[in-house]
């Protein structure tokens, strides 16, 4: 407990948790917009033409004007760049001990290197939850404002609805988890910072399209359905609040990320256990 306390002091002592919540409001504010905007949309014209499409494609745009998926869409607004936040303050957790030149001391004081690893873990995923618990808190109750003008039910407390919050907020406490694992293995803060965006602002783009052009290619549709073993689609996935058709079932995506979390927690606490801090 002394430790994670300690981790949270180096947080909230710093500039930087705030920053990056200034950034995720933001975004959330940004998201929120463009999710309304395709909500009103969707709900406006429900019987949106399919002409020109796969049936494949005419069922999902049919799937995507539910009112659950878009209520869903909208409760779990701003997940996209909630969660590359929330995964660089992971990174800076490790980074920092090293930018700062701060490790030697943490590990003379903590020997245990284990367990600095354990506390930053659970430091990481105590603040994805406070990302998660903050911006869920904004977007409920505009989202009920915004289905109440637009006439419908906004079915908060359905088990749809529901389980799409609660599997957001996995979400966000796995990547924090990834974020130590990303920064164990990278330890200059900048290079680590930048990797990260990198990889997953055009990872995410560059996925899609690759998988997309192979199951054209193949004409296989099982092939379309492997992009959720990339993270980032994984955590969308998981937050849908209707089956999409063509694409897996949420808890697929929350077996993933649970996967890459005890993948990248494992090897950040072995790594950290062997590597000199030099």
């Amino acid at each position: 407990m002394r430790l994670i306390r300690s981790e949270l002091v180096k947080i909230r002592t710093t500039n930087t948790w705030w920053l990056f919540a200034g950034g995720a409001f933001l975004m959330l504010v940004l998201a929120f917009l463009y999710n309304m905007l395709f909500a009103n949309f969707a709900l406006d014209n429900p019987d949106t033409s399919t002409e020109g499409l796969s049936p494949e494609q005419a069922e999902q745009v049919v799937a995507q004007s539910d009112v659950v998926f878009q209520a869903a869409n909208l409760y779990t607004s701003g997940q996209f760049f909630g969660l590359l936040f929330v995964m660089l303050l992971g990174i800076i957790l490790v980074t920092n001990e090293f930018y700062h030149q701060t490790a030697t001391t943490t590990f003379l004081t903590a020997p245990h290197r284990t367990a600095v690893v354990l506390a930053k873990l659970v430091v990481a995923t105590l603040l994805g939850a406070a990302f998660w618990l903050v911006t869920t808190a904004l977007t409920i109750p505009a989202t009920m404002v915004f289905l109440a003008s637009k006439g419908v039910d906004n079915h908060f407390g359905d088990w749809p609805i529901t389980r799409a919050l609660l599997l957001n907020l996995l979400a966000y406490t796995l990547w924090g988890i990834f974020g130590v694992g990303f920064g164990v293995l990278i330890r200059s803060q900048i290079g680590a910072t930048i990797t990260a965006v990198v990889l997953y602002l055009l990872g995410t783009t560059a996925a899609g399209i690759l998988f997309a052009v192979l199951q054209d290619r193949f004409d296989a549709e099982w092939i379309g359905e492997l992009q959720v073993l990339v993270p980032s689609i994984a955590s969308s996935l998981m937050i849908s609040g209707t089956e999409l058709p063509g694409s897996p079932p949420q808890w697929v995506g929350a077996v993933v990320l649970i996967g890459y979390a005890l993948v990248t927690g494992t090897v950040g606490s072995l790594i950290m256990r062997t590597r000199d801090i030099s």
